[in-house]
């Protein structure tokens, strides 16, 4: 069989310099048939060997009747079901190429088309767990999520630390990222995280009553659909491979100054490979296409109202949080925001207490100005009078002889 070069030697032998046939042969030594086939071939020769059959070929018939009766069907089950009904002999490698070349016939695969951005027009955000637990102090450690931001256009990201998945928390970091973007895009997206969806691609009361006062829109991705949010993805992913790797913490507040300066200093500042540009620039432009925030952020403490019990305490989340004992037996309503934890007296708008928020668990917080007043009141409660104390020394000297 001639090989490639040969083959194509040949046909310049005829095409370019129309030497005979006869010359050829005399020149390349080939018989002259050979030399009629080179000459015939359009195309160079090829070596095919022939097929030979496969302990997979009895079983085709069946692994169609599998994949079209289940197109996810593993095929180590095939494998297994072909063995047992039909005395499957071959190997697991052969039926793992075969499956996997034959599958998207009977599912085919999802395709994806590129998306591309208006200036302010969409933000996306999603909820990242980091790999370790958060220290929050007193040697505790406490499970987190990050509430991540990145603008559509620009590529600019932003974070928050939050350690609950609650209503308050999630909104009070979008409210954060929202302030370090610069500005309101016309529409958030979000996953259908339990906090803010209510069912139908709709959100709950509270989440529309905090859009609203944004004046923003939404939209909640369908389920098990991450593509259709794939910025805000590929930047987990880049947290993941860029910030944590080799880092530590101090606590909580360490973990977000970290978070803050990494988005300044190194995501926002690279050269981003899909735009070609650096997302910080791009944002400072994208906000000329953005609305600016509202004066007055939306509320995101958590809000409740209670009583100042006998014993002046109020708990939130395992921890105990001293109150003003003067206000026993009245109304107060207790705001806890990520930073610090006040209560005002519903009657007259008093300041009752104001702690600065503690993530350890099991805690006791007493404020020295709410035990002082507790002690005067014990006291005048009990009609106790202050007594001397006098040395020792004043009664020795009396009983000495």
């Amino acid at each position: 069989m001639l090989d490639v070069q040969r083959w194509a030697e040949i046909r310049r032998m005829r095409l370019v310099e129309n030497l005979s046939i006869h010359e050829i042969v005399r020149r390349t030594g080939h018989d002259r048939n050979t030399v009629r086939r080179a000459i015939r071939r359009d195309g160079p020769p090829v070596y095919r060997r022939p097929k030979r059959s496969s302990k997979l070929d009895p079983h085709r018939p069946r692994i169609h009747e599998l994949l079209r009766e289940d197109p996810a069907i593993p095929s180590l089950v095939i494998r297994e079901r072909i063995t047992e009904e039909e005395g499957y002999a071959g190997g697991k490698t052969i039926l793992d190429d075969y499956v996997r070349d034959l599958r998207p016939v009977f599912r085919p695969p999802r395709t994806h088309q590129r998306t591309v951005y208006r200036r302010g027009e969409i933000c996306q955000f999603d909820l990242w767990e980091p790999s370790a637990p958060i220290p929050v102090g007193h040697g505790q450690l406490r499970r987190g999520w990050v509430v991540v931001a990145v603008m559509g256009w620009s590529r600019a990201g932003a974070g928050a630390l939050v350690f609950s998945k609650r209503l308050e928390d999630i909104a009070g970091g979008i409210s954060h990222c929202l302030r370090s973007l610069g500005g309101l895009p016309k529409t958030l997206v979000f996953d259908r995280e339990g906090a803010l969806h209510a069912g139908e691609g709709r959100p709950t009361e509270a989440f529309a009553a905090y859009l609203g006062q944004l004046g923003v829109g939404w939209h909640f991705c369908d389920p098990r659909d991450p593509q259709a949010k794939g910025v805000v993805e590929r930047l987990q992913l880049y947290l993941e491979t860029s910030f944590e790797p080799g880092r530590g913490y101090a606590n909580h507040l360490d973990f977000q100054g970290q978070l803050e300066r990494w988005f300044s200093e190194r995501a926002n500042a690279r050269t981003h490979r899909s735009t070609r540009a650096v997302p910080a620039e791009r944002l400072a432009a994208e906000r000329e296409a953005m609305r600016p925030l509202p004066e007055r952020m939306p509320q995101t403490a958590r809000r409740w109202v209670t009583r100042v019990p006998a014993q002046p305490f109020v708990r939130l989340d395992t921890n105990d949080y001293s109150l003003d004992p003067r206000f026993a037996g009245r109304r107060v309503e207790v705001r806890a925001g990520q930073r610090e934890l006040l209560a005002v007296a519903l009657d007259t708008g008093e300041l009752v207490c104001r702690h600065r928020r503690r993530f350890a668990r099991h805690l006791t917080i007493a404020a020295p100005e709410h035990e002082g007043a507790l002690r005067e009141l014990r006291v005048g409660r009990r009609g106790e009078v202050e007594v001397e104390l006098r040395p020792l020394e004043r009664y020795d000297a009396l009983i000495a002889p």
